[in-house]
């Protein structure tokens, strides 16, 4: 049993085994895990809120036995939402997070990557946003994937619609349109597919849209299945379960320089601790539609 020397509080929510190691390279311990989460709360909660959650749960840290956690267990802090989805053939239920409590609530759980649906609670079968995932081969350089990036963004922009880039805590980056949900997830993920295609074709010999590995080794990888019903994407300012505690961050075009940015846990709490602008401050009051003129001139590339 656990006692109360062997347990902290951060937000309200209390830590159990706060010395556990998170991310025993670099010394991360879970009470200094979760007062990540408790300290980006501002942040990351935005980009939470409402939202179905797929977790990456790593209950002994990076490096032992993580696992996907897709469903709600029985057992989790109260400060999480628990939320009944209609799938296929049965009815699943998801967990949200929709507060810096709940955040930190992830935490305790050993969560530490949060992957979210691109609808939320409100409206499941309508996708308020876009995301297309740039997977660059191993050949494939910083500069390369840069320019990827800003193609679909130039793409994106003769259709009317403005987009924003973040990092994915690996090579590659997500760039992320925001939408009002009025398309449902099938018309959704066809113009996503309709514009990987028309990048692909401007240069087949650097650009696909095939999955498997193998022949892909020189080319950058346009997945669109993110757009995909219950597909998700990891969320902006998550941690990933990997070496380094690298950390998926919103950045502003502007800043897309020549060397790859290397976002980690410690690195990101330090700069957003000093950040007064968001670089994605725009997001949050865009409000732009797919309509059927720019779904036909998708057509048109």
């Amino acid at each position: 049993m656990t006692t109360a020397a062997d347990a902290a509080t951060v937000a309200g929510v209390r830590i159990s085994h706060p010395d556990r190691p998170i991310y025993p390279d670099l010394g991360i311990t879970k009470v200094e895990f979760a007062r990540y989460f408790a300290a980006v709360a501002t942040w990351i909660v935005p980009h939470l809120r409402d939202r179905p959650l797929t977790l990456v749960q790593c209950p002994a840290g990076v490096g032992g036995n993580c696992q996907f956690l897709k469903h709600a267990k029985a057992w989790g802090p109260s400060a999480l939402q628990r939320v009944r989805i209609q799938e296929k053939t049965k009815v699943g239920e998801y967990l949200v997070a929709s507060t810096p409590e709940a955040v930190v609530a992830l935490a305790q759980m050993g969560v530490v990557e949060a992957h979210t649906w691109n609808s939320t609670i409100a409206d499941i079968e309508h996708p308020n946003r876009l995301v297309w995932d740039l997977d660059p081969g191993p050949r494939i350089t910083w500069r390369q994937i840069v320019a990827a990036a800003r193609l679909l963004r130039e793409v994106l922009s003769t259709l009317g619609l403005a987009s924003w880039v973040k990092t994915t805590g690996g090579r590659g980056l997500h760039v992320v349109v925001p939408v009002r949900p009025r398309l449902d997830w099938p018309a959704s993920l066809d113009f996503a597919r309709d514009l990987s295609q028309a990048i692909e074709r401007s240069d087949p010999s650097l650009y696909t849209i095939q999955f498997a590995k193998q022949g892909r080794e020189a080319k950058i990888l346009i997945d669109y299945l993110r757009n995909n019903r219950t597909n998700t994407s990891i969320c902006a300012y998550s941690p990933r379960a990997r070496p380094g505690a690298p950390v998926s961050m919103p950045i502003a075009w502007g800043d897309l320089g020549t060397t790859p940015p290397d976002w980690t846990l410690p690195s990101v709490a330090r700069t957003l601790a000093r950040r007064r602008v968001d670089p994605w401050a725009d997001y949050w009051t865009t409000t732009q539609n797919l309509t059927p003129a720019i779904v036909r001139a998708v057509g048109a590339l």
